[in-house]
């Protein structure tokens, strides 16, 4: 009798067993459904200017705010006109096509500055002896092919009362400029966060004309995070905790950028790991720099750009400045 009660009560205690089992399972899958499936379309390949996003996603951040969060790589067009069509609740662009995409009706707004000033330049091997945008007659430049490429060219070479129309421009695409600038090309535009640190570690020495210092008038926001504006209307909540936990993934970068290069690194390992820790340590004085926080934006930045588009024949109209970016889903500080 005593060997038939303790199997009984064996059996009873198995059972409950499974059934808090089942229950715990249930309960764990209810919690990953309750949370909101959230896409980030990146605007190139990962690489520093998205460390906030990464750290953001792997600290649990997302997760604790109730969001279930996926970064992806574009396929086909811009992040904008992906945005615009309601392929993913938020994006990377810059400053740039957001103005265009205002011009054209598109509806994205820009919610966060990921970096606060320009921080791209030409660039060209030091043996090519482009020191000054005056420099630039008679080389090549290597690019997109795009008339905003010439625009900015125009505008830096004007200051040096130097001639556009001296400089040969070859359309290389997103040829590598270590390659490019040895046999096809003299300079090249490029982000000094990456491609410049990079030059650097290469132990390849090289001339850098800084955009922002030449023209002011071009220091714009690149990147910038983008949502579309009816999304913002009816999601308020959600895009609000989505800005709260990357605030907190930039900031994050910025106090410790080797440990957030380390967070990067782990969510996206082919990517060459010196290169990144050196690119984030030069990066992370650079998201806020002088702002009063992280992904703030100004109206006079978009103004200023904006005419700088319409002066130059780059959009039909002047676009309304004050639709084209928001701050009020930025933590308070």
């Amino acid at each position: 009798m005593r060997k038939k009660g303790l199997f009984v009560l064996i059996v009873v205690l198995l059972v409950n067993m499974f059934f808090v089992g089942c229950t715990n399972q249930d309960s764990t899958t209810e919690d990953a459904e309750k949370k909101q499936k959230v896409k980030v379309i990146l605007d190139w390949v990962p690489n520093t200017n998205h460390t906030g996003l990464y750290v953001a996603k792997a600290k649990g951040w997302y997760e604790e705010n109730g969001l279930d969060v996926e970064i992806i790589q574009p396929t086909e067009g811009g992040s904008a006109q992906l945005i615009a069509a309601g392929q993913a609740e938020f994006g990377i662009s810059y400053q740039e096509e957001v103005t265009y995409a205002r011009s054209s009706q598109l509806p994205v707004v820009s919610i966060a500055a990921i970096i606060q000033h320009n921080t791209s330049g030409f660039a060209s091997p030091k043996d090519k002896n482009i020191a000054t945008p005056k420099d630039f007659e008679g080389k090549r430049y290597g690019g997109w092919g795009s008339e905003p490429e010439k625009a900015v060219i125009k505008t830096i070479m004007d200051k040096y009362n130097a001639d556009m129309n001296k400089v040969e421009f070859i359309t290389v695409g997103s040829a590598d400029f270590f390659t490019a600038t040895k046999k096809d090309v003299d300079f090249e535009w490029i982000y000094y966060g990456w491609t410049g640190i990079e030059a650097e570690l290469r132990d390849f020495p090289i001339n850098y004309i800084s955009v922002k210092d030449i023209a002011p008038e071009l220091d714009f926001y690149t990147p910038v995070i983008i949502a579309n504006e009816e999304y913002l209307k009816n999601n308020e909540a959600i895009v609000k905790k989505f800005i709260e936990a990357t605030t907190k993934g930039y900031e994050f970068a910025i106090n410790n950028p080797d440990d957030a290069a380390t967070l990067l690194l782990e969510q996206v390992p082919e990517m060459n790991e010196d290169l990144v820790r050196a690119s984030q340590k030069w990066l992370s004085e650079k998201y806020q720099d002088d702002a009063a926080q992280w992904g703030i934006q100004e109206e006079s930045i978009w103004e200023g750009y904006a005419r700088w588009m319409t002066e130059h024949q780059l959009i039909p109209e002047m676009i309304e400045p004050k639709a084209a970016f928001t701050n009020e889903y930025l933590p308070k500080r």
